[in-house]
């Protein structure tokens, strides 16, 4: 009898990240997490502590230095590889960063974390996907794909061109029998929303609610199981048909 199946996510201490972890973990998974943050008491999946790896996305050198580390962390295969860490500067007063607000640094900042980390992630660790069969989830969002009121234009372009990356590396590792998809979640209920969400809500989404963490979570899970298993290159919306 094989024993768990190992997950490996990046951000991990919150909203989306920290609602997978949880559920994973009732799933009888083998849960590793990577973050900037350290681990957090108020997580108490089984052996977080110990599972947990300082892990840097937007140092890309240190993402490259780490490798050996989760490698050795992970001791085997790795079934599933959720790339879900994103970050979405705003300006002072929490508005809105676009073209004309945005500079090279805050642009190299967001591509590392939202895209280059996730694309060296998975060639560094494709030979333990490659030994599971296993697969990869790119966390993308609706700002991708359309002007978002609050999501500024460095977030908005790497999350356009994650999607890109996820059907580029579905084709790549679909041969080996590693499958990669997107999910693109929409207005989920987390710490992070920002004031005059309600609005979208009420003009934008048919159904006049805000998406659970919990059903982000569960939309990740079922992508890791046999049910999907012919399921590849996809970017799955998740956001109550506000794409519409």
């Amino acid at each position: 009898m094989s024993g768990p199946k190992t997950l490996l996510l990046t951000g991990a201490s919150r909203g989306i990240g920290h609602a997978t972890v949880k559920h994973f973990n009732a799933a009888g998974w083998r849960v590793f997490t990577a973050s900037r943050q350290d681990w957090g008491a108020e997580c108490p999946w089984a052996e977080g502590q110990q599972n947990h790896i300082h892990l840097d996305l937007e140092d890309i050198d240190s993402v490259e230095r780490s490798l050996p580390l989760i490698r050795e962390k992970l001791g085997g295969p790795l079934h599933a590889l959720v790339n879900n860490a994103g970050i979405s500067p705003k300006s002072a007063g929490g508005g809105r960063l676009g073209v004309l607000e945005s500079d090279y640094a805050t642009w190299l900042r967001v591509f590392n974390v939202n895209l280059f980390s996730t694309a060296l992630l998975a060639r560094g660790l494709f030979e333990e996907l490659k030994a599971a069969q296993g697969t990869i989830i790119n966390v993308t969002s609706i700002a991708g794909s359309r002007v978002h009121p609050f999501a500024g234009v460095a977030y908005a372009s790497s999350k356009a061109a994650l999607a890109a990356l996820t059907r580029e590396m579905a084709y790549d590792f679909g041969r080996h029998g590693v499958r990669v998809n997107a999910i693109a979640p929409g207005e989920i209920d987390t710490a992070i929303l920002s004031s005059g969400t309600e609005l979208i809500v009420e003009r934008d989404i048919p159904m006049h609610r805000l998406g659970k963490p919990e059903e982000v979570a569960s939309l990740i899970h079922f992508l890791c199981t046999n049910g999907a298993s012919y399921v590849n290159g996809a970017e799955i919306h998740i956001n109550g048909g506000q794409h519409v």
